[in-house]
């Protein structure tokens, strides 16, 4: 397997963090960290370049909220600077990766998205009789950094970039990761063990995509059961065949346990594709789809808060404006022309 080298005077160079604070800036420009980053942009940037060819960069502390819709999680939000150095670092390791992911891996990819992967999934429910649905428990907060890092050296060997690497996932906020014991585990490993990356930076985003890149090697190329859509830790697998899905499901169990993982107890069923399934705020039956009712719920919850910020002044009409534009594309993928109106009729926006 080919190792990438000499990937830091990339990294660190001004054009490349130029253009990674133009990405992170992306529909928060107008927020009092972005304002004052960008006032002195030059000068920020060549701050940024110093401390990181010098190896003085540290992350700064993450803002932390929680949400409760459709499922408590724990979002954290870095420092300003620091998710343009996220933004640096994943321009170009990215491309390394990106040459063995396979197709239909849909997450923070460019070219893919969520419904993209809807689309892959309605498909191979027509065309198959079985589906096994599957998500590994608390992704995120049960990442291990250490294997992590080892599934990232299986293709990076350049030290100094090996070294931002780390100080990024050395530097996550404390998460709340299960405590679990794997097979050859004494009774301190799991304390001993760091665990977790905060969900919100982009640069875990990417690692997701790195840490179950082998798992995606392993459903199609081992198992070879090619019927296989993924985004993030949300897969799917397609066959004729129940038994081998069965199989299939005992196997990838005891796989991601290599990786300090595990599939989540409930979520994870064999069932005939003609009952439909809930994916990405779908649910999506053999020729139509339709909204979760917990999304419709968050978008209510969502609304009634941007109402009150429009009110109080806080909030500009250019920001209601995409917020409500976002959702309706998301709805518009569904049957929901009826819904769309009926909830939109609900929400006015006065001073």
């Amino acid at each position: 397997m080919k190792r990438q080298g000499n990937l830091w005077a990339d990294v660190v160079s001004f054009e490349n963090l130029l253009v990674a604070s133009r990405a992170a800036r992306k529909g928060k420009r107008f927020k009092p960290n972005v304002l004052r980053f960008e006032y002195d942009i030059e000068r920020e940037i060549l701050r940024l370049q110093e401390e990181l060819s010098s190896k003085c960069w540290n992350p700064g502390p993450y803002r932390e909220h929680i949400i409760r819709v459709p499922k408590e999680r724990k979002i954290s939000a870095a420092p300003y600077p620091d998710r343009v150095v996220h933004h640096a670092l994943v321009r170009v390791i990215e491309p390394v990766f990106e040459k063995s992911f396979i197709y239909h891996s849909y997450a923070c990819r460019k070219g893919k998205g969520t419904h993209r992967a809807v689309d892959a999934f309605e498909m191979l429910l027509r065309k198959y009789k079985w589906c096994l649905k599957m998500d590994v428990e608390k992704f995120f907060p049960s990442i291990d950094h250490e294997i992590l890092k080892d599934v990232i050296r299986r293709k990076i060997k350049c030290q100094d970039t090996l070294w931002l690497i780390d100080r990024i996932i050395d530097g996550s906020n404390p998460q709340d990761s299960p405590w679990r014991y794997f097979p050859g585990d004494d009774l301190f490993t799991p304390a001993e063990r760091r665990r977790g990356i905060p969900i919100g930076n982009l640069t875990s985003q990417f690692f997701a995509n790195v840490m179950l890149d082998p798992l995606d090697h392993k459903v199609t190329d081992d198992l070879r059961l090619g019927a296989y859509v993924r985004y993030c830790d949300d897969f799917a697998m397609f066959s004729d065949s129940k038994e081998d899905l069965l199989r299939a499901r005992e196997r990838i169990g005891r796989f991601l346990e290599r990786y300090r993982l595990l599939p989540h107890p409930t979520k994870c069923h064999v069932f005939p594709t003609r009952w439909g399934c809930p994916f990405l705020g779908y649910r999506i039956l053999p020729g139509y789809r339709r909204l979760l009712p917990g999304n419709i719920r968050c978008f209510r919850l969502r609304m009634r808060k941007k109402m009150k910020e429009y009110r109080e002044g806080s909030l500009s009409l250019e920001q209601v404006r995409a917020s409500v534009q976002a959702w309706i594309a998301h709805a518009s993928h569904a049957r929901t022309y009826g819904l769309r109106k009926e909830l939109l009729s609900e929400v006015v926006f006065t001073r």
